[in-house]
């Protein structure tokens, strides 16, 4: 299946209101053969819901994790010239190279758990706005930034990942939680690559400033992505979608991946029902973040490196989850009393 790219934000309001659901015989056939398997019920525990959750989107009783894609999204972010990063934004485009060149984090982590990695580096010569004067992004560019996380992903993959890459995208992921929950902005807005006292201060107040200037926004959380987001966010956001559509699952990362995918659940709730929370991150507006969305993390390692880092590592829990659900023998099947 090739789902087709919409045209406009309308069309992509559209889509979003519009998601397929689960495949409820898949579901039902795979907490069938679950019963059957030799072990105790619920002896595997989480692992158990894991791969009933993949078996409903995968619409088959017998799931597989065999064709992982990870695909990293890379932006520059206008309003890093307001200090709120400890790192220049030139880091972004040096960081792609690494990436490209098989250097990072997430590079290993892909070797390890068989996937395939993407890198899609977005408009890195011009920053997007700073969002304390005027939207980040206007519709146009927003939606091509959109476009390049919907083209992204493989259809024959059986399960995504969406990282990222930009310096100062803490910043837009804490002014788009504080935009859709409320709050202080001190609730969302953490250290990011390390900024010191000083700069945290700086960072809280530029938080503020945004959702102030952008209040306007807040019933449309399509539009808050638009004004507070970066295009990494954006491409995050119509991959999410585009995986929805292709019935692929996908494991969530961090804090700005997170912040980028709120988005879709408080414009259509039920929007993330594809996604399985991969880890909670040591920002510390994460854990709230996954509480807002009703998801409970597989992981947390106290990971704050992006990239998609914690999402690939959880990888190996939902690997090791269908393995057992597709691999394991029934009762009948080993000869064993069920009891």
């Amino acid at each position: 299946m090739t789902s087709p790219a919409p045209d406009t934000l309308d069309d992509f309001r559209a889509v979003l209101r519009a998601l397929p659901a689960e495949d409820a015989q898949a579901r039902a056939a795979a907490e069938d053969r679950n019963a059957q398997l030799t072990k105790p019920p619920g002896a595997l525990g989480q692992l158990e819901d894991i791969a009933i959750r993949v078996a409903a989107w995968q619409g088959t009783a017998v799931p597989t994790v065999s064709s992982p894609q990870v695909a990293i999204f890379a932006g520059n972010h206008g309003v890093c010239a307001r200090g709120v990063s400890a790192f220049p934004a030139e880091v972004t485009a040096q960081m792609v190279a690494n990436f490209r060149a098989g250097g990072a984090a997430i590079n290993q982590l892909c070797k390890a758990m068989g996937a395939t990695l993407d890198v899609h580096a977005i408009d890195l010569s011009v920053p997007t706005a700073d969002f304390t004067s005027d939207p980040a992004m206007g519709e146009g560019d927003f939606l091509e930034a959109l476009l390049v996380g919907w083209r992204s992903v493989d259809p024959q993959a059986d399960l995504f990942i969406a990282g990222e890459m930009g310096i100062g995208n803490t910043t837009s992921a804490a002014a788009i939680a504080l935009a859709l929950y409320g709050g202080a902005p001190s609730d969302w807005t953490g250290r990011g690559t390390g900024v010191d006292d000083a700069g945290l201060t700086r960072k809280t107040a530029v938080v503020a400033e945004g959702v102030a200037l952008h209040a306007d926004a807040a019933t449309d959380p399509v539009d808050v992505l638009r004004r507070l987001g970066g295009r990494e966010l954006a491409a995050m956001a119509g991959a999410i979608t585009r995986a929805r559509l292709e019935r692929i699952p996908v494991i969530l990362d961090g804090f700005i991946c997170c912040a980028a995918a709120t988005c879709l659940e408080a414009f259509e709730p039920g929007a993330l029902d594809h996604c399985i929370a991969g880890h909670v991150s040591a920002e510390p507006g994460h854990a709230a973040l996954l509480d807002n969305l009703g998801k409970t993390p597989l992981l947390s390692l106290g990971l704050r490196l992006g990239e998609g880092s914690g999402a690939a590592t959880a990888l190996g829990i939902v690997k090791a989850a269908v393995v057992c659900q597709s691999g394991m023998a029934t009762f009948a099947e080993a000869g064993v009393a069920d009891g």
